[in-house]
Order: C-alpha cells, then structure tokens, then sequence
C-alpha cells in the first residue's frame, strides 16, 4: 500500500481536496514506473477511483491496468480511499490524502492536474475549480475581506 501526501501553505482556506465524485471524478495523474524491469513510462497515466478496468487472466479488475512496453508485464493499481481533506495548520504537516494498492508498478511523481476545492477558513465560503499545476494559487474571500492562497505545495508517494 502506498500513500498520496501533501504538504502545503495554506492561508485563510482549509479542506483542499480534489472535486472528485460520480459525476465529476478527479483524475490522478502520475508518472508510472515497472517494478519489474524499472522502465519509467515517458507518458503521464491518469487513475480514477470511479474507473475499474479487467485484468488479463480473470485476474478480477482494478482502477487502473497498465502493460509494460519494454518487458510485457501486465500490473494494476487501485485506490483504497476516498481523498481525504488537506487541512489548515501551523506549521504545514505533511498529511494523507489518498490511498492505494500497486501490483508490479510503482507511481513514482504525482501531478496535480484537474480541479480542486477549498473552503474558506472563517468565512466558509466554498472556492471550487481551483487548479494547482502552477504550484500556488490565490484568491479573494470576500466574506473574510482578504486575499487567501495555496502555497509551497509538496506532493510525495509513500509506503502506507
């Protein structure tokens, strides 16, 4: 098991979370890795917890199935949970945001691409289609009178 972890400024917002549901799933997206022959894929590979793919060899089925170019080997990946809400803390701490289970490949680098949502910290107030492939983000809360942001985001994949 291995686990998606974010570590990240956050000023004025707390909850940051990836619009991710039935009707708008979330596509997390990584750099993929063979365990086997360590082939990196030059391609970025998207993963929805909502997508189940089959496995050769009725092998049942997973989020994502994915065969080697270089060696052929077939390996899978599924994710375990439901992303968990970033919240709001000083100092930052790194903190889980997801889980899941990879057979015969590693994910080796996330990139936040697709839309993200945030709440306000005092005022509540719901900030949606936020988008962090820039590294930071910034608005206005109007109910707060301040100007909040994301920043200093860090990403790592970790054993669970």
């Amino acid at each position: 098991m291995f686990a998606l972890t974010l570590t990240a400024e956050l000023s004025g917002v707390t909850n940051l979370r990836p619009t991710d549901t039935k009707e708008h799933p979330f596509w997390y997206t990584f750099k993929v890795q063979c365990t086997s022959c360590r082939e990196v894929h030059p391609k970025p590979v998207g993963v929805s917890r909502f997508e189940e793919n089959e496995m050769s060899g009725s092998r049942g089925e997973a989020n994502f199935v994915w065969k080697c170019k270089n060696c052929k080997r077939e390996s899978s990946a599924s994710i375990q949970t439901a992303p968990a809400p970033y919240q709001h803390g000083e100092p930052p701490k790194s903190q889980k945001i997801i889980t899941f289970d990879c057979r015969g490949l590693e994910f080796v680098e996330f990139i936040p691409e697709g839309e993200f949502e945030v709440d306000g910290l005092e005022s509540n107030t719901k900030f949606t289609g936020v988008e962090l492939n820039e590294g930071e983000w910034f608005e206005y809360d109007e109910k707060a009178g301040d100007e909040v942001s994301i920043k200093e985001l860090k990403w790592d994949i970790v054993r669970a």
